[in-house]
C-alpha cells in the first residue's frame, strides 16, 4: 500500500517531484505479467535480459529458468538486490541470473539483446535517448508506462488480478524494436555509383525518395531492427554502415542488390 501511495503522489504531481531513481517505488509485478512481458519479447536461450528497476529479481531469473537467458537485474535498494541473489541461487540460475545495486542511469545497457522495465513515465522518458541508441533490433518492454510518442511496434492487455496497484486489475504491455538510424543521403557503390537514397526517419517510420539517372521513386515504409521495407517491392538491410537493397521484382533492375553508404560531402 506505501509503495502505491507513493506511485499516486507522484503521478499526482507531475514530471518535476521525480528528481532521483530512488523515487520509483517498487511495485511488485504479478507472476502472470512477468511471463506475458517475456513472451512478448520472444526471449530465447540466445538473449541477455536486462531488467532496469529490478526489485526481487523475478523477472530476470523467469528468463534464465523457463526461456534458457542470461540477465542482469539493476537494481539501487540493497535490500531487493540480496533478495533477488537469495530468490536466484534457490532458482538454481545463479550462474546465468545477476543481480547489482547500481543507478539504473549510470548502467551499459549495450549488453541487452532485452531491456524490460516498470517504471514511472518521467524515467522512461529519460532513457528515451539512450535505448534509441541501442543496436537496431534491441527488444524493449515497458509494463504499464509508454515512451511518450515514440509509439509502440505491439501492445497487449493483460489480466492482472494479482496486481498491487489499480483499480482495473489490468496490465498493459508495450514492446519497441530499437530502428536502425538511416536518415540522410545514401551514395551508390560500385557500378551503381549514380544511385542516390534520400530517407527521412521518425522512430521506426521513414519516407524517403530513390533516384537513378532522371528516375527518381518515393518511399514510405517501416523500419524493423536493421530491416526497412516499403511498397513497391522496396527492401533493405542495413550492415554496419552499409545499406543493402533486396532482390525484389518491382524494384528497377539497375537498383536490385545495390549497396549504398552514407555520402560524403
Amino acid at each position: 500500500m506505501r509503495a502505491a501511495l507513493a506511485a499516486l503522489a507522484l503521478c499526482l504531481a507531475g514530471p518535476g517531484a521525480l528528481r532521483a531513481q530512488e523515487e520509483v517505488p517498487f511495485v511488485t509485478t504479478p507472476d502472470n505479467v512477468t511471463l506475458a512481458m517475456l513472451e512478448l519479447a520472444q526471449v530465447g536461450p540466445q538473449d541477455f535480459v536486462l531488467d532496469l528497476g529490478s526489485g526481487d529479481g523475478r523477472i530476470v531469473i523467469l528468463a534464465a529458468k523457463r526461456f534458457g537467458a542470461r540477465g542482469l537485474g539493476v537494481e539501487i535498494v540493497p535490500d531487493l538486490v540480496e533478495r533477488s541473489r537469495r530468490n536466484a541461487e534457490r532458482a538454481g540460475v545463479a550462474a546465468r541470473a545477476k543481480f547489482v545495486e547500481q543507478d539504473l542511469f549510470k548502467t551499459d545497457l549495450s549488453v541487452a539483446t532485452v531491456i524490460t522495465m516498470y517504471l514511472l513515465q518521467e524515467v522512461n522518458l529519460q532513457l528515451r535517448p539512450a535505448l534509441l541508441a541501442l543496436k537496431p533490433g534491441t527488444r524493449i518492454v515497458s509494463h504499464d508506462w509508454d515512451l511518450g510518442d515514440w509509439k509502440s511496434d505491439r501492445a497487449i492487455t493483460v489480466d492482472a488480478p494479482d496486481k498491487p496497484v489499480g483499480l482495473d486489475k489490468l496490465s498493459r504491455l508495450r514492446l519497441w524494436v530499437v530502428p536502425a538510424r538511416v536518415e540522410g543521403l545514401w551514395c551508390g557503390t560500385g557500378p551503381h555509383s549514380g544511385a542516390r537514397l534520400r530517407l527521412a526517419q521518425r522512430f521506426q517510420d521513414f519516407v524517403g525518395t530513390h533516384a537513378l539517372g532522371g528516375n527518381s521513386q518515393e518511399l514510405a515504409g517501416h523500419i524493423d531492427g536493421a530491416r526497412l521495407q516499403a511498397a513497391n517491392d522496396f527492401e533493405a538491410t542495413l550492415d554496419g554502415t552499409r545499406l543493402h537493397i533486396g532482390k525484389r521484382g518491382a524494384l528497377p533492375a539497375a537498383l536490385q542488390g545495390a549497396e549504398f553508404e552514407r555520402c560524403v560531402g
